[in-house]
């Protein structure tokens, strides 16, 4: 309001009443003391440090840049060590460091709802950035071993599954654009039905990889989900805390709820997503959106616990990094009604 007085900045500034009691007075002038520190908190744009939601994008970028420069580094102190100690097993800071960037990039997922265009694309492009480093930096202190063909016999059909965290594959896989080597996930399947309920279990990434004419249900909640490589799949899959990534997918249908979802080298395939921010897509082409359409029992309580129960809308905002024409882009668009699937229930 224009005729609102300034606070006053100190207990000195408060006038009291002479008719008060002295504990009414007292009460009264720690009250006002209270309200002026909290004004000279807002004026001096001090963020709360019990908010950490970052709903700002100046403490966003802070934070950001501090992890960014950390990482980055550390990457350059690790390539200095096979020349002062050779023979220094650096397994395990190169996997601290992936961590590191897989943190970052959560931090962009949790915040980007808020964030301007602009700035999560950019902040994207660096985490991006960071793993081609750190894939640089890992062949050159960890050559890989030669590359050399084995035979190996026809595997028989298998039949469907449900699987438990114990029995969730744990192999090392070959290298891509994720580092799934040591995540739990399902893995190098052929037409099977694979169904994984996250329910009572704590699991911070989930992988979908090298998978064929399968059919994928992802129950409950999961930190961050990285699917590649899948062709001929149905996936189907509860909110995710963080984000999806998806490359290399082809003729392939996906039910996801999350708040950020990237996708790359996408073919052929529907989006039926739910997210907080815009879906984004690069060398992707014929790729086709439409709104979150999965059910089971207790998915509302599921929704809500990860901030997913709101339909924004984003769904049918997806941002191409390759076209940067003011025009639509050809290689999405919106599913019709009339070709969308019905409700799924699991």
């Amino acid at each position: 309001m224009d005729n609102q007085q300034p606070l006053p900045t100190t207990t000195d500034d408060v006038s009291t009443d002479s008719n008060l009691d002295p504990t009414t007075q007292r009460k009264h002038a720690a009250m006002i003391e209270h309200l002026s520190n909290l004004h000279q908190s807002r004026v001096s744009n001090k963020p709360d440090s019990k908010d950490t939601s970052f709903e700002s994008t100046k403490s966003f970028l802070s934070l950001f840049t501090n992890s960014k420069q950390a990482i980055e580094s550390n990457l350059t102190q690790i390539q200095q060590i096979p020349y002062t100690n050779p023979d220094l097993d650096l397994k395990p800071e190169l996997e601290k460091i992936s961590v590191s960037i897989t943190e970052l990039e959560k931090l962009v997922a949790e915040n980007s709802y808020f964030l301007p265009p602009y700035e999560v694309r950019s902040s994207l492009k660096t985490i991006s950035d960071l793993k081609q480093t750190l894939d640089s930096v890992t062949s050159k202190v960890k050559p890989r071993k030669k590359f050399s063909f084995k035979n190996k016999p026809a595997k028989k059909p298998e039949p469907v599954n449900v699987f438990t965290k114990e029995a969730i594959e744990t192999k090392p896989e070959q290298q891509s654009g994720y580092k799934v080597k040591d995540s739990l996930g399902f893995k190098n399947k052929e037409n099977q039905t694979l169904i994984m309920d996250f329910k009572g279990l704590e699991i911070g990434e989930f992988v979908l990889t090298d998978l064929t004419n399968c059919e994928v249900t992802l129950k409950g909640c999961v930190r961050t989900l990285f699917i590649n490589r899948l062709k001929n799949c149905k996936v189907y899959v509860g909110p995710v805390l963080g984000s999806v990534l998806i490359e290399e997918v082809e003729e392939c249908l996906f039910v996801i709820a999350s708040h950020q979802i990237r996708i790359h080298d996408a073919k052929k395939s529907d989006f039926y997503l739910r997210c907080r921010s815009r879906p984004i897509i690069e060398r992707s082409s014929g790729v086709r959106f439409a709104p979150y359409r999965l059910y089971y029992d207790g998915i509302e309580s599921d929704l809500k616990e990860s901030n997913l129960d709101d339909d924004t809308g984003s769904w049918a905002n997806v941002d191409d990094f390759q076209w940067l024409r003011a025009i639509q882009s050809p290689n999405w668009s919106i599913l019709p009604e009339s070709q969308r699937i019905d409700a799924v229930k699991i």
